[in-house]
């Protein structure tokens, strides 16, 4: 290439040729596509976050490789630093990096691997990529030019995301997070769905989203659009690697291996747990939408305590007929975690807050553990409080009745997210006989595990609901008013 036609590095083109350097494990050159490319564009303007959110098989982990070692080999005494979810994904990803390195023409001249060490020199600039764990502990106490962030979806959290994210601004450095789709609730796709929803400059190409906070992060997000995951059609556009094919993706949805989860989740880029949630999100948007409960309307109150772990959930009940029922937005009391206990007077704030907006008539609840609660509900606020039990079989007929009102719309809601959240996050619990209940995805307690398993808002939603039912549907009481009564 002559002087006046050589690419200028840090571009779209200059990265390109670059990498036509670069040899795969197939023995032919790493050609990148064009949606790589698109964001890459996004990463040389100098925007300090950028998240590639692309389902699996889309060529992130070698994207990742070739991006680390480019920037490595054009910035002067580089920090480059990958981090991966597992010991294993950082293999993974040095192995690709380093064997780019082992397989291109020119390139061993150019880098020096250590494989123990996981580090990769480059000799011309003295820059260095390193391979991390996903563990903000020993992520600290750097200054990274670059550091990239592989299936950000499974690390525990986004501690370490954070940390490096801290370390940017010393050095001028970016952030490039490529990842697959999450669980719902978890810090992840909570970050990912609050730029999706409120990004200043949002465009939107069939199944991809470019969301854009100016100067400060972009996102590029492909995912199926809700109620499409059986489209091939669309989930090939939701894959913008050449090598996912209709054919391919097609044998991968019949094999017998597949479940509809995984499929959901890793193929369709749709938040979706590992294991099905008791309500499908589909269904529960489909009751969704109403209007929120009008101020001075009466309502039934369903209270879900937790101490120290769990929160404290109150979900109101408006009842504006006999047939339907609408769940509130519910307040939810999140305690220390730190081995101490939620206080009573917290609880006792927040249903006068909501008592003082929306009268409570009936309060339902488990007694157990909460004798001075009821008592303070019935002497200072004069509501009636029900006890309901959280045994298998109290709780086996709330599931039933809160299915049924969601099946055949009696039950409503007004979409509130963290309603939303508790009650996706259940799932359904076999109990003998064949019934069931709700419960929690994980028996962890630990506080990074609680956003993804609490379901409190869920129970006492469903509690609320179904006694209210059971009462509506109870026969009338026995009233001699109703009937003459003679002498013989």
């Amino acid at each position: 290439m002559s002087p006046r036609n050589r690419l200028e590095p840090f571009t779209v083109d200059h990265w390109r040729a670059y990498c036509r350097r670069l040899v795969l494990d197939n023995g032919e050159a790493w050609e990148p596509e064009g949606f790589q490319c698109e964001v890459m564009a996004d990463v040389f303007a100098g925007t300090p976050e950028t998240w590639m959110i692309v389902p699996e098989g889309n060529g992130k982990t070698t994207m990742m490789a070739g991006v680390a070692l480019y920037w490595a080999d054009y910035t002067p005494d580089a920090a480059v630093l990958l981090a991966a979810s597992s010991r294993d994904q950082c293999g993974l990803l040095f192995a690709q990096a380093g064997g780019f390195v082992r397989r291109s023409p020119g390139m061993a001249e150019r880098f020096r691997v250590f494989e123990g060490y996981r580090r990769i020199d480059a000799r011309r600039t003295r820059g260095r990529v390193q391979v991390y764990a996903a563990d903000d502990r020993t992520g600290d106490g750097v200054l990274p030019d670059l550091a990239l962030i592989d299936e950000l979806h499974r690390h525990r959290d986004l501690r370490l995301y954070r940390t490096w994210l801290g370390k940017l601004p010393k050095r001028g450095g970016q952030l490039l997070a490529i990842s697959t789709a999450g669980e719902p609730g978890g810090d992840f796709e909570t970050v990912r769905q609050q730029v999706r929803a409120s990004a200043p400059e949002r465009t939107v190409d069939g199944a991809h989203t470019r969301a854009l906070v100016p100067g400060r992060m972009v996102l590029h997000d492909w995912r199926v659009p809700d109620g499409q995951h059986e489209d091939l059609a669309a989930v090939k556009a939701a894959n913008p690697f050449s090598g996912v094919t209709l054919d391919a993706l097609e044998a991968k949805r019949g094999s017998p291996t597949m479940t509809a989860p995984h499929w959901r989740r890793f193929v369709c880029n749709q938040a979706t747990r590992d294991v099905a949630s008791a309500v499908d999100d589909a269904e529960w948007d489909a009751i969704g939408g109403h209007e929120p409960i009008p101020d001075g309307e009466r309502v039934w109150l369903g209270i879900d305590l937790g101490w120290k772990w769990d929160t404290t959930a109150l979900v109101p009940l408006w009842t504006p007929d006999d047939e339907v029922g609408v769940l509130g937005d519910p307040t939810v009391l999140v305690p220390p975690r730190d081995g101490t206990s939620l206080s009573m007077g917290a609880v006792q704030d927040a249903v006068m807050e909501l008592h003082e907006r929306t009268p409570v008539e009936t309060v339902v609840l488990d007694e157990w553990g909460s004798e001075g609660l009821v008592d303070w509900l019935e002497a200072e606020l004069g509501v009636r409080v029900i006890s309901h039990g959280q045994g298998n079989v109290a709780m086996a007929k709330a599931f039933e009745r809160f299915m049924e009102g969601v099946r055949d719309g009696a039950l409503r809601h007004t979409s509130h997210p963290e309603l939303t959240q508790h009650v996706l996050n259940a799932i359904a619990k076999p109990l003998p006989g064949g019934r069931h209940r709700f419960d929690r995805p994980a028996s962890s307690r630990s506080a990074r595990s609680q956003d993804v398993r609490v379901i409190d808002a869920l129970v006492a939603g469903a509690i609320v609901y179904s006694t209210w039912r059971e009462q509506r549907d109870a026969a009338p009481a026995f009233d001699l008013r109703d009937y003459h009564v003679g002498v013989l």
